[in-house]
């Protein structure tokens, strides 16, 4: 998919201050520094649309970022940083849980993982909790351009063992060399109906 427009159109944190234009939302959930930004980033082709950062925990909004005028990739809080605050994770949790269960626009969930570790004890929580309620995520296992040939195939049996996984559960990705980027596109405009 080609996107020619791409913009940032809020940065919510309550449900009222969601874009009300009734347009397909794509969200991405994962946890912090897992490379949400990066994905953004290169799924539509811009540098710094996304803000990346090398210290994790620094999402602490629901960002809505509006594609082509048709849909939205809908950039989560990122789970499982340890430095920030008891009570910021709690609200976290609150507000992703609040989106993924109530919001009527949610046509499809990418759940970012990180390819170099077996997903952590908060992906598989995250998976089961969206699988409970009968949400079937998209897997991406990012950064896997830092990996050998070997490593690739160790990774992508850990994580279909991990989180029970079918072929067509989950897809490796790099920001860096754009693998699997088409693939997922292919997903999100069969899903989307685009």
């Amino acid at each position: 998919m080609f996107i020619n427009t791409a913009e940032i159109v809020i940065s919510a944190v309550r449900p009222e201050q969601y874009p009300e234009d009734h347009l397909p939302e794509v969200v991405l959930l994962g946890r912090s520094n897992v490379g949400k930004s990066s994905f953004i980033n290169a799924m539509i082709d811009r540098r710094d649309l996304a803000r990346t950062s090398s210290q994790p925990g620094k999402t602490q909004t629901i960002n809505f970022y509006r594609l082509n005028e048709r849909f939205y990739f809908v950039d989560m809080p990122g789970y499982g940083y340890a430095k920030v605050s008891k009570k910021e994770r709690e609200r976290f949790g609150k507000m992703i849980e609040t989106y993924l269960l109530t919001r009527e626009h949610l046509k499809m969930v990418l759940l970012l993982v990180d390819s170099r570790h077996p997903p952590t004890e908060d992906d598989v929580l995250m998976y089961r909790w969206l699988e409970y309620y009968q949400i079937k995520p998209l897997v991406i296992a990012s950064k896997s351009d830092k990996l050998s040939k070997n490593q690739l195939s160790r990774s992508m049996k850990t994580l279909k063992d991990t989180l029970d996984l079918d072929e067509d559960g989950y897809i490796f990705f790099s920001a860096t060399t754009k693998k699997g980027k088409e693939k997922i596109w292919q997903k999100i405009e069969h899903q989307l109906q685009l």
